[in-house]
């Protein structure tokens, strides 16, 4: 038997959990899918300054707890772990985990984007504790230090740019001899007196003390030839992925992947569903302006359920 739903959301972190507060408060009674990795991103933040409301700044866990358990409190249920399968080509809308089914009137997709990491252990182990994959969140802490971004195209450029306000010195590590960015952004790499360029090299390992990054062992791609860079943190620029594989062939995206929305609402491409955060987000992916964009959606959800009496 299929258990029937107003309002499904599909996805925690800051966009899921304040859509089913404004939700919930709007007695929709939702249902929020967390998936494995409930709060997201958030999940492996640890400091979080730039969250309005925190003057001492909250950690990342912290929260996203708090967020799940106000959105609890007015009535929004969980489910844990991934939703296997959709079918939103009708109503009620279909959604699977697993072998149980759900049905929906209305589904808010806050599934946001996985950043891209080189994959190597080093590079997990100290995840938090000098990498990271967002200079805007984290370049407040590496005031008057040396870091290193890796990356070649305008996503990298623009994060080592950024952190010229705080570092002494940014390394962009590139793979190549030329960056892969737009003339525009490559040309203000190469201007800058805190950006060195660094070609040819791939970060073989990060290094540190087991509280934070020392330096990186750079592998050099023409000879194979290793030397140690000295920095305190690593910025990865090779860009983020959304995580919309299970809505492929049925909304609207962009040519990366991001949902496309009818901006200034949350609506996408499929009448009753919307999307909130990074999902539809590929430029600003930032905590604050996903749970601004959850409460939108919610707000859309709430009216669209209103005007088709479902």
């Amino acid at each position: 038997m299929a258990q029937h739903e107003r309002l499904v959301i599909i996805g925690s972190g800051p966009a899921g959990y304040t859509a089913a507060l404004y939700a919930a408060r709007a007695n929709l009674s939702p249902l929020l899918f967390e998936g494995l990795q409930p709060g997201g991103q958030l999940t492996i933040t640890s400091d979080v300054e730039n969250y309005p409301g925190f003057p001492e700044g909250i950690l990342g866990p912290e929260l996203m707890e708090k967020m799940k358990k106000q959105a609890e409190r007015f009535g929004t249920r969980y489910v844990l772990g991934d939703v296997t399968r959709v079918d939103l080509s009708r109503q009620p809308f279909q959604i699977w985990q697993d072998d149980q089914l759900y049905t929906a009137a209305a589904v808010i997709i806050a599934t946001g984007a996985s950043a891209k990491w080189l994959g190597i252990e080093s590079e997990t182990r100290y995840r938090g504790k000098g990498v990271s994959a967002c200079a805007t969140c984290d370049g407040f802490f590496f005031r008057g230090a040396e870091v290193a971004v890796v990356g070649g195209g305008d996503t990298a450029v623009e994060e080592a740019t950024f952190l010229t306000k705080y570092a002494s010195k940014v390394h962009l590590v590139h793979r190549r001899g030329e960056l892969r960015a737009s003339k525009i952004m490559a040309e203000k790499a190469r201007k800058s007196s805190k950006i060195e360029l660094v070609w040819n090299s791939a970060v073989e390992e990060v290094l540190g003390d087991g509280k934070g990054v020392t330096g990186l062992r750079m592998k050099s791609t023409v000879d194979g030839s290793t030397r140690v860079l000295p920095v305190k943190g690593l910025f990865l620029g090779i860009g983020h992925e959304p995580n919309t594989s299970l809505f492929r062939g049925q909304l609207d995206m962009n040519e990366v992947g991001y949902l496309r929305v009818k901006s200034p609402s949350s609506a996408t491409s499929v009448a009753g569903v919307f999307a909130a955060g990074d999902v539809a987000d590929p430029s600003y992916r930032q905590a604050v302006s996903a749970a601004g964009s959850g409460c939108i959606a919610a707000i859309d959800a709430e009216r669209w359920l209103g005007e088709h009496g479902a």
